[in-house]
């Protein structure tokens, strides 16, 4: 395997992007899509727009058949596309084209390039991701656990797919009917939960510490 963090500067087709996911929080989605659109209005010429996605491209590890595989940023790619973009420059964290078909998925499993898991926490084969970016089923935890990061309800980690983690602590601890009624209410209860100590195991966790 070639680990390369090599920047592709061909451009290529978001919708020809293989996701390592099953879900985004449109939240999150919708709120990027709201920044990129200010960010443009100010910049307003399309070279601008062309230095931003330099500066943002999509990490992704080439698979069989050449293919794309987003291994980050799902949610900025998925906000691209809703935005009228249709092609992105990408960064090679590794070659895996060499990789038995049967293989790959096993492979980016044991490098946790891969979270295969539904808006409800639970475990699916790895032929039920979506195969296109514009696929991916909405989480509203995953966009509780994004906020919750930006309030200062835990720090922003390294882990891969630490803030899905925080979403499933998150989905046991509250409804989602009550994230999907009042989302800014369940933001305020959410980071009481994240300071908890019982949340002490998870990836950037910033609660009180401990008098023992």
């Amino acid at each position: 395997m070639a680990n390369t963090r090599e920047p592709i500067l061909q451009p290529i087709p978001i919708l020809s992007l293989r996701p390592t996911q099953m879900t985004v929080g449109m939240i999150e989605v919708k709120e990027k899509r709201k920044r990129l659109r200010e960010h443009w209005k100010e910049q307003k010429s399309k070279k601008k727009q062309g230095e931003f996605l330099g500066r943002h491209m999509i990490p992704v590890v080439l698979g069989p058949g050449k293919l794309h595989y987003v291994v980050d940023h799902h949610h900025l790619a998925r906000a691209l596309h809703e935005e009228g973009v249709d092609d992105i420059l990408v960064s090679v964290i590794a070659d895996l084209t060499m990789v038995d078909k049967d293989a790959f998925w096993g492979v980016l499993d044991n490098h946790k390039w891969v979270y295969p898991y539904d808006a409800k926490g639970e475990r699916h084969h790895f032929r039920d991701i979506p195969r296109s970016v514009v696929d991916l089923k909405d989480d509203p935890f995953r966009s509780l656990a994004g906020e919750v990061r930006r309030m200062g309800g835990f720090a922003k980690d390294t882990t891969p797919f630490s803030e899905f983690l925080w979403a499933d602590f998150l989905r046991r601890k509250m409804s989602r009917q009550s994230v999907d009624d009042n989302f800014k209410k369940a933001i305020e209860k959410a980071i009481g939960f994240a300071k908890s100590k019982d949340a002490v195991y998870l990836p950037g966790w910033c609660g009180a510490a401990s008098d023992d």
